[in-house]
């Protein structure tokens, strides 16, 4: 898997460089009588009060801490300049007015740069996680983001995308080291972009086109105007990949009081050729940025999970 992650790392810099579960319903207890009871009567047993769940932690809708983990996407890579990280304009935790990241909009100019830590990594996917939610827990921030996956459906073949199992392996993992860490911490989790449209509204463009031709996302973006039944079915075993991801995103999500999934927001975005980067047609650019950061301080602030 490192190998994987370390080809993927280097594609993409090359190509850069030219561009709860529900609870089951148990129903009305029947009446259980002894031999001595009384008709109509309930035993001991039955009378006996059942035990009050425990509360949920109400959402917290103005965290005044904030650390991020994931992938480019949330480093901005590619966003200001050519092969670089840019982590002012990141949705999350970016400093710069223009995107309004959530840590912008959530603790203002002086808390963003005092109160958040963009603990990311351009080229991880979710094997890394765990360490990331690591040093991010060694933080004690009141709320932790989440996105992370695009690397994982990004391979050079399909048969090398991250198993559905292993990425749900390792987003448990991430989050049992975050609540070893930061037992409080509330998390917001975004689901995978969707990398067919990135497809769709990217191949019309000739300079981008022959940028992902280098390599990058080469499971969905390699021939770019290759329309065959094989290409296709290539594309749609991506697509299921990723919806699959956030399926495992969601479900485990919904098993912390304290997490909450952003409902397929950012999957379901109808972005377009403007919100991605002009260096690579694959990172979000800022005004990409800027829309993430949108979506997740609207979920973030909601009264009710999306």
């Amino acid at each position: 898997m490192r190998q994987r992650r370390r080809t993927l790392r280097a594609r993409t810099k090359v190509a850069a460089a030219l561009a709860v579960a529900a609870l089951a319903a148990g129903g009305l207890a029947a009446c259980d009588f002894s031999s001595g009871a009384t008709a109509g009567r309930p035993s001991a047993t039955s009378a006996r009060p059942s035990p009050s769940p425990s509360p949920t932690p109400e959402w917290d809708r103005s965290p005044r801490s904030l650390a991020a983990v994931g992938d480019s996407i949330t480093r901005g890579f590619d966003a200001c300049t050519v092969l670089s990280d840019c982590p002012e304009v990141s949705w999350a935790t970016g400093t710069d007015p223009g995107v309004n990241s959530l840590a912008l909009r959530l603790l203002g100019p002086s808390g963003a740069a005092k109160r958040s830590w963009n603990v990311a990594r351009s080229g991880a996917d979710a094997s890394d996680l765990p360490e990331q939610m690591a040093r991010a827990a060694a933080h004690r921030p009141e709320l932790v983001t989440v996105m992370i996956g695009a690397n994982d459906a990004c391979a050079d073949t399909v048969d090398r995308m991250t198993p559905v199992e292993d990425f749900r392996a390792s987003f448990e993992a991430a989050l049992a080291r975050l609540r070893k860490g930061a037992p409080k911490a509330q998390v917001y989790v975004s689901s995978v972009p969707d990398l067919k449209r990135l497809w769709s509204v990217g191949r019309g463009d000739a300079l981008g086109s022959r940028i992902w031709e280098l390599g990058i996302c080469a499971t969905m973006l390699g021939g770019a105007q290759d329309v065959s039944v094989q290409a296709q079915q290539r594309r749609d075993t991506v697509q299921e990949r990723v919806v699959a991801y956030n399926g495992v995103l969601e479900d485990v999500c919904g098993k912390d009081d304290r997490c909450r999934y952003d409902g397929g927001a950012v999957f379901d975005y109808r972005f377009t050729q403007a919100q991605l980067s002009r260096w690579d047609w694959f990172h979000p650019g800022r005004d990409g940025q800027r829309r993430i950061a949108e979506i997740a301080y609207r979920n973030v602030t909601a009264a009710q999970a999306p």
